[in-house]
């Protein structure tokens, strides 16, 4: 009996051991065939225009036009398709992703500060920097106008700030983004970036395209203005230039002189180029290399840039304009964005209405004072 009853334990046992193996290579196969249960995939966030262009209202025609133009030159079977390499959009900085005046552009009032505030730079001022810095201002108090200040600003940015290290220039620029904007409250200078043009760049990034800015600054100050602000790489950072040299070259040029282990670069203090009008398409071409589809500026010096996107583009383009017709939530003025409107009437460029179209400029803490 028992003899019985251990054979029919050990009957059992290797019946059990016999269906657990069975199971198993089941379960395998399963997997094998992708029929077995596995993790859930993290959903991946939305990248149609609605989704992402939330602070742009529904009707705005600036919306519209791209969210629509973005469907179909991304669309294989659609004949607008752009392949990835081409879909290359150029942006403008000041006015059309960041404030452009308060009281004036964000290197102007940069320079300024330099020459009339910065406590281990006043007393080594040029005659000249304090001359230019004096324009800015009186141009900032009265509204008046000089004629050559944009190229004169570049000159005494350069020799202002002459032998800095690239990443000196970068560190003081982010001391001086910590300044409160004068004309808002719940904003400082670093955090001056137009939240609706922000989403714009992260709904092309989504639907590959190559972002690039393209400004009349000065190409450092640019690239230190978006660092850690706007999630585009300095690669693709365009601007007015001024020269670099090794620290110990002096007046060697540097066809005969060799960079050495002991050398760093520095800030040359010679103004090149004024990056702005025909000079960004000339410009696009040398650094970019490939005809933009998309270009967004505010202002007539970026009027060259909308057209050669659009004009004789193999591709189908774009160029969109922005008004600054916001006269409560910006330092807007309406006779320019009227302007603007016109010129979009006449060279069919799509105008951007920074009133109508956007439900926030800055965010809802930020206000005008």
């Amino acid at each position: 009996m028992t003899d019985k009853i251990e054979n029919n334990r050990e009957s059992f046992w290797k019946t059990i051991a016999i269906a657990a193996i069975a199971l198993l290579l089941v379960v395998s196969c399963c997997y094998g065939a992708g029929l077995g249960w596995k993790q859930p995939e993290e959903a991946k966030p939305a990248t149609d225009g609605a989704s992402m262009l939330t602070l742009w209202t529904e009707d705005a025609r600036a919306r519209k036009e791209l969210i629509e133009y973005v469907e179909a030159v991304t669309d294989e079977k659609n004949p607008d398709y752009i392949p990835v390499e081409n879909r290359i959009a150029v942006f403008d900085l000041d006015g059309t992703l960041y404030n452009e005046t308060d009281p004036n552009y964000f290197d102007y009032t940069l320079l300024v500060h330099r020459v009339t505030e910065d406590p281990d730079y006043i007393d080594k001022a040029s005659d000249f920097e304090k001359e230019v810095a004096g324009k800015i201002i009186r141009q900032n108090e009265t509204g008046e106008s000089f004629s050559g200040l944009e190229v004169d600003h570049g000159k005494a940015v350069a020799s202002s700030f002459a032998g800095f290290t690239v990443e000196q220039f970068i560190d003081y620029i982010q001391d001086f983004k910590k300044q409160p904007m004068p004309s808002y409250d719940g904003m400082t200078r670093g955090e001056a970036f137009y939240k609706p043009m922000l989403q714009v760049i992260d709904y092309l990034k989504a639907h590959d395209f190559t972002c690039y800015v393209v400004s009349g600054t000065d190409r450092f100050i640019v690239r230190g203005i978006c660092h850690n602000s706007l999630d585009i790489p300095t690669t693709q950072i365009i601007g007015s230039d001024e020269n670099l040299v090794a620290r110990d070259q002096g007046d060697v040029d540097g066809l005969n002189y060799v960079f050495d282990d002991d050398d760093e670069l520095v800030l040359g203090g010679q103004f090149i180029i004024k990056n702005l009008k025909m000079n960004k398409v000339t410009v696009i071409m040398q650094e970019i290399g490939i005809q933009p589809v998309l270009s967004f500026g505010n202002s007539t010096g970026d009027a060259s840039m909308a057209e050669y996107a659009t004009s004789n583009n193999k591709y189908r383009s774009l160029a969109f304009m922005l008004c600054c017709d916001d006269l409560e939530r910006e330092n807007g003025n309406q006779k320019k964005a009227d302007k603007m409107y016109d010129l979009c009437e006449e060279f069919g460029w799509t105008p951007v209405s920074m009133k109508n179209d956007w439900t926030t400029i800055y965010g809802d803490g930020v206000t005008k004072k």
